[in-house]
């Protein structure tokens, strides 16, 4: 926990510095890594930072500050908080980080729980297609070309397996995305190397409190979570961990290994459909596996 001398520090300067020192590997590094690795910024942009007020993205915000102050090429940022239809509470509480964390937010309105919430089927999909929608909208009203959102590495691997168990394709959740919406934008995902643990280290160190789950169905989060697709996806990978460490590398790693002449069948770019059978009697005999 901080020490003495920290508490004579603003909330904002201790969060700075803990990035700079005790979570510079971890968490800092990371960012800059999978920025540079992705190329996920260049010169003259303009990036919306999306804020929902949880833990990821905020320290996103953060990240991105103590980025600014040292990168080699010049960008914008716009801290962006969609308010869909929040409680006063947990508006209050964005709000009141944002303040406490020296993230000048812009915060913008919309109607979309009164618009999801009588909805029976699939709300939370609904929800998250016209929060994405509305987040586009705005950024490019505001000038941005690109949208920052706080998916991080346990996220990206929930989500791989989740595909494979749930809904039958390997897929991934990509570190960046072009709008087919809304022309000229991007979507970006800087947290894709950081772990969740390493988040929770830090808002923890720095005795934080962010939202857990900022919508109108919040009381139905807090139970129905614990039976969820992807609380059960985690827990199996928090499972088979324990027995090896590097579970969570492996499924990643996955998804930058596939190798083509070793599935059935595939999706180019433009979802044509590709089969081995297709090309099969065509291969050089020499190439083929023998059998004993």
């Amino acid at each position: 926990m901080p020490n003495l001398r920290d508490t004579q520090k603003t909330p904002a300067q201790r969060a700075e510095e803990s990035l700079r020192k005790k979570f510079h590997k971890t968490l800092f590094s990371r960012f800059a890594g999978a920025i540079l690795q992705y190329e996920l910024l260049a010169p003259g942009d303009r990036v919306a930072v999306c804020i929902s007020g949880g833990k990821d993205s905020m320290l996103m915000a953060k990240l991105f500050q103590e980025l600014r102050r040292h990168h080699k090429f010049p960008f914008e940022l716009v801290f962006l908080v969609m308010d869909p239809g929040y409680s006063a509470e947990n508006r209050a509480l964005i709000e009141e980080n944002a303040a406490k964390l020296e993230i000048p937010v812009t915060v913008f309105a919309t109607q979309i729980f009164e618009n999801v919430f009588e909805i029976p089927n699939s709300p939370c999909y609904l929800c998250a297609r016209m929060r994405r929608g509305c987040l586009y909208s705005k950024a490019q009203e505001l000038g941005c070309n690109k949208i920052a959102l706080g998916h991080h590495y346990d996220d990206v691997v929930e989500t791989i397996l989740m595909g494979m168990l749930y809904g039958g394709q390997i897929q991934t959740m990509m570190p960046k995305l072009h709008s087919t919406n809304f022309a000229g934008m991007q979507l970006i995902r800087p947290m894709y190397l950081i772990r969740e643990e390493d988040i929770e280290a830090w808002r923890d160190y720095n005795r934080l409190r962010f939202l857990r789950c900022a919508c109108r169905f919040t009381e139905q989060c807090a139970t129905e979570e614990l039976f969820s697709k992807r609380s059960e996806v985690k827990q199996l990978i928090r499972s088979l961990s324990e027995r090896d460490p590097q579970i969570r590398q492996n499924i990643f790693k996955s998804v930058e290994n596939v190798n083509l002449a070793t599935v059935i069948a595939y999706k180019d770019k433009l979802g044509e459909r590709h089969h081995f059978l297709n090309e099969y009697d065509g291969e050089d005999p020499c190439k083929k596996e023998s059998v004993i």
